[in-house]
């Protein structure tokens, strides 16, 4: 009895601190938000523009030492699978300077799309996000299929991503 109330509690306050640091929201098989992503070139992608191409999603901030340690394997991975339908979008904070972007965007010559959330409309979108980095992957009809708080396990996202190719 006393062990069930606190895994019980232990649960709740697991749900709590979830909720509070953005852990809730867009989750595996839920349809992606709809977003415009406002790159840095001024250009727009939808989501709707990337239905039919496996896509991750990498929200992260130039000041975030996770993500800039990540962020070569983003690389390595976006080359690895980009002509084979597969699209990243790495959407740069609203507290992170738009200058600090695009230096670091240019200066590390990164291959992919990378958007600014000026307003934070598209973390709120995505579930809320407040901890970086935090990535979606979504597959060829939207739906999100995984999400990932912190640093992927590289080996396991490119079997997903695989997978994912490999269906129709």
């Amino acid at each position: 009895m006393i062990s069930t109330l606190f895994s019980r509690r232990r649960s709740l306050a697991a749900l709590l601190v979830a909720g509070a640091l953005g852990l809730s929201g867009c989750a595996s098989g839920d349809e992606a938000p709809a977003s415009s992503f406002v790159l840095l070139d001024g250009s727009t992608t939808t989501t709707a523009d990337l239905k039919g191409k496996v896509t991750l999603v990498n929200f992260w901030a130039t000041t975030c030492v996770t993500c800039v340690k990540e962020m070569p394997s983003l690389v390595s991975t976006h080359q690895k699978y980009k002509d084979k339908g597969y699209e990243t979008i790495a959407v740069a904070m609203s507290y992170d300077q738009p200058a600090w972007v695009a230096n670091y965007a240019q200066s590390r010559q990164l291959p992919f799309k990378v958007a600014l959330d000026n307003t934070g409309e598209l973390a709120k979108n995505w579930g809320d996000v407040k901890l970086t980095p935090t990535t979606y992957l979504v597959d060829k009809q939207g739906r999100i299929v995984k999400r990932f708080v912190g640093e992927p396990d590289f080996a396991a996202l490119h079997n997903l991503i695989e997978d994912l190719l490999a269906k129709s």
